[in-house]
């Protein structure tokens, strides 16, 4: 079948793909290392390689590995907006992750974004009931 053609493990598209466009998402001023000096290039990040069709990407996120790579791709399954969606981490000693994307309509890089989105709401959660928690057992331990 046609999708046997995809390679998994490097998300290599096949031979016959139209070359596909990389766009680089640099990082923002506010996450540059202190390190950093004024005029310094902050490090790429996020590496995003997408063909003619923009509703199939795939993102290389640079310095991630499973913890994201597994998060991401629940979130994204929960999303009905998306029809494939897996990750793969190279080699261990390779610090990059990549996520491939393919979406029944909108954009990969707009699905990504709102994923990413929850999974942040989803930590935020996670952390103000885990704090809450700690509160109330610390003040326990007072009594």
């Amino acid at each position: 079948p046609e999708s046997a053609l995809w390679s998994l493990p490097s998300f290599s598209p096949p031979p016959s793909a139209p070359r596909a466009r990389v766009d680089r998402v640099a990082v923002p001023e506010s996450a540059r290392p202190a390190s950093m000096a004024d005029g310094d290039e902050p490090p790429q990040r996020v590496e995003i390689e997408a063909g003619g069709d923009t509703s199939a990407a795939t993102f290389t996120l640079h310095n991630e590995d499973h913890t994201i790579g597994n998060s991401l791709r629940y979130v994204l399954n929960k999303d009905p907006q998306v029809s494939f969606v897996g990750y793969s981490v190279p080699h261990p000693s390779e610090p990059k992750m990549n996520l491939r994307i393919q979406t029944v309509g909108p954009s990969a890089t707009t699905v990504l974004h709102g994923a990413l989105g929850t999974l942040y709401e989803i930590t935020a959660h996670t952390k103000e009931t885990f704090e809450r928690a700690l509160e109330d057992f610390k003040a326990k331990q007072e009594r």
